[in-house]
């Protein structure tokens, strides 16, 4: 998650001479260049077509900052098959892009327990999702994920049960949301959280350019970072690809 074109004029002219130096970029690369070459050379050549339709149509959306990048929707499809998940969750579901990378990795009876506050941008996806075969494995549910993930703890029959859970939502509910999922994922299974690394921000100097949003947020990303660091209930990998994902293996 980034911030929009208007926010781009609280930067300082140095910022915007140097590119990536103003804390802003979805991508966390200091060269346009060279990220422009992952995804000619990597990413594009090999995007299914469905994901393409999808983020074109996510592109034109006014919030289209909120969508994962290709490079990490196409290093999640692969996270995926390699863990070789079947029963997933994702908290943050947009115009479905990251969803449809998820399920067209799994396995044709494989299921994503999908949650969002707003079906209408999910709606938005749905028609390529149903073209590309892959409705039939998401179970979206409209409202805020807690309440959810609460009756789930609660009726006790989904403890360790899920094989990886992906977390874009609120960042000042990361931390109340892994309280929960730690417990629904499986001993060996994956949570992954989403812009850990905030727009760069997170390693910015004091009085760094950055704007009100990034700024807000930064400091719920950085206590979540910390947490995350201390739980003895996981391993973590901290990985710079789009904004930012957090990995964590559930080992107790």
């Amino acid at each position: 998650m980034a911030i929009n074109d208007e926010t781009k004029t609280e930067s300082s002219n140095e910022g915007q001479e140097s590119g990536h130096q103003e804390v802003r970029y979805k991508s966390l690369l200091q060269s346009d260049a060279l990220y422009e070459y992952i995804l000619e050379t990597s990413v594009y050549p090999r995007e299914p077509e469905p994901m393409k339709e999808l983020r074109e149509i996510t592109a034109k959306h006014p919030w289209n900052i909120f969508a994962l990048t290709a490079d990490e929707a196409q290093f999640l499809n692969m996270l995926l098959k390699l863990v070789n998940a079947k029963n997933t969750m994702e908290i943050g579901v947009f115009t479905g892009y990251s969803l449809l990378a998820t399920a067209l990795a799994l396995p044709e009876d494989g299921k994503i327990l999908a949650m969002d506050i707003n079906r209408d941008n999910y709606e938005l996806g749905l028609p390529v999702i149903e073209k590309a075969g892959v409705a039939h494995k998401i179970d979206f549910k409209e409202g805020p994920a807690m309440p959810v993930l609460d009756e789930m703890i609660a009726d006790g029959k989904h403890h360790g049960t899920y094989d990886f859970v992906f977390v874009d939502a609120d960042k000042d509910n990361y931390i109340n949301y892994h309280k929960r999922l730690i417990d629904l994922v499986k001993v060996g299974g994956l949570i992954g959280y989403d812009n850990t690394l905030w727009n760069g921000s997170v390693a910015a100097p004091p009085g760094a350019p950055m704007t009100k949003y990034v700024r807000y947020y930064r400091d719920f990303v950085l206590e979540f970072n910390k947490a995350l660091v201390a739980d003895p209930r996981i391993e973590i990998c901290m990985i710079p690809v789009g904004d930012g994902i957090t990995l964590c293996r559930r080992i107790n």
